[in-house]
């Protein structure tokens, strides 16, 4: 990408979206396009292919997606497959209709199979099912991500894709049942804190491990990415480490300032019990994350702070 190219960002208020338009004027880029969803509804495919016609991009980042936790997923996964597979398909087809150079898809590693290899390469893809709480997103990101590696071989477009371990950082979304487990805790801790209670009782018995990369390190990734990497295959991003929920609590638990006691309700699920993304493709590429995790807590913590609006979501 040159720093004048035209680059559209799909999805640019929510927490992945946001970080890549940062990380792009970080970077000098000054060329930048977005739509709100009440200025472009992504799953009305005549206004996307307007859009694209009128405004010609030549770079795309498509981070839009309808996301959520557990309960989310569970409760809705049919509203979850269905808007996700219309507004991806749609800004992909529009993309290549209209000539954009490079597009990259963003994903998530929910789309691997619940009992894949730890840590997770991307050649996993595909090889035994997957978790059944979040189904209907996993097969809508891998449509997605399946779709662009289909048009490269149909038609030579040059769309790439990443998919992102577990997401924390500014823009985060805090509701108390439709957040991811990272801003639940700091919602939960910070609320605990804020009304003096003794203790905190999290889902579980605290063993699963999982894996946190800081948004704007993604961000950092895919504009790497975009100017690196060419392949039908995704590429993994993460940190490479891993924490178990246990040592992950008593992080939140202290950056927010709560020092009462932390209780297991072990009658809830773990969860999958472990879910790491091998990066060593990324790492081969050159490119590694730069923000560790208490760094990225305390700075979560202050965003969530600092929008007292997002916390009520």
């Amino acid at each position: 990408m040159q720093k004048t190219s035209k680059i559209y960002v799909a999805g640019h208020r929510g927490m992945v979206g946001s970080a890549i338009v940062r990380e792009l004027q970080k970077q000098g880029y000054t060329n930048i396009i977005t739509r709100t969803h009440a200025e472009l509804d992504l799953t009305n495919q005549a206004a996307v292919n307007k859009f694209f016609e009128e405004e010609k991009p030549e770079y795309v980042f498509l981070a839009a997606a309808k996301v959520g936790g557990i309960i989310a997923n569970n409760s809705a996964p049919a509203d979850f497959m269905y808007d996700n597979m219309i507004l991806e398909m749609n800004v992909i087809h529009a993309a290549w209709k209209n000539g954009v150079k490079k597009l990259e898809f963003l994903g998530s590693s929910c789309i691997y199979p619940r009992l894949a290899p730890q840590p997770m390469p991307e050649s996993c893809l595909l090889t035994s099912s997957l978790e059944q709480t979040n189904e209907a997103y996993a097969l809508a990101k891998i449509s997605g991500l399946k779709y662009c590696e289909y048009l490269n071989r149909q038609y030579g477009t040059d769309f790439i894709s990443v998919m992102p371990t577990n997401l924390y950082g500014p823009n985060d979304n805090y509701h108390p049942e439709h957040s991811h487990v990272l801003p639940a805790l700091i919602r939960r801790f910070h609320e605990a804190k804020e009304t003096g209670a003794e203790s905190v009782t999290c889902w579980g018995d605290g063993s699963p491990f999982r894996e946190f990369l800081y948004v704007d390190d993604l961000a950092n990734l895919c504009v790497f990415l975009m100017n690196n990497y060419s392949g039908n295959e995704t590429v993994n991003a993460g940190t490479g480490k891993e924490v178990t929920i246990k040592d992950l609590t008593e992080i939140v638990a202290k950056v927010v300032g709560f020092d009462g006691d932390i209780k297991w309700d072990t009658s809830k699920p773990n969860g999958t019990p472990r879910k790491l993304l091998d990066v060593s493709k990324a790492t081969a590429l050159g490119w590694s994350y730069s923000t560790e995790l208490p760094e990225g807590i305390r700075l979560a913590y202050e965003d969530f702070l600092s929008n007292p609006m997002r916390a009520e979501r």
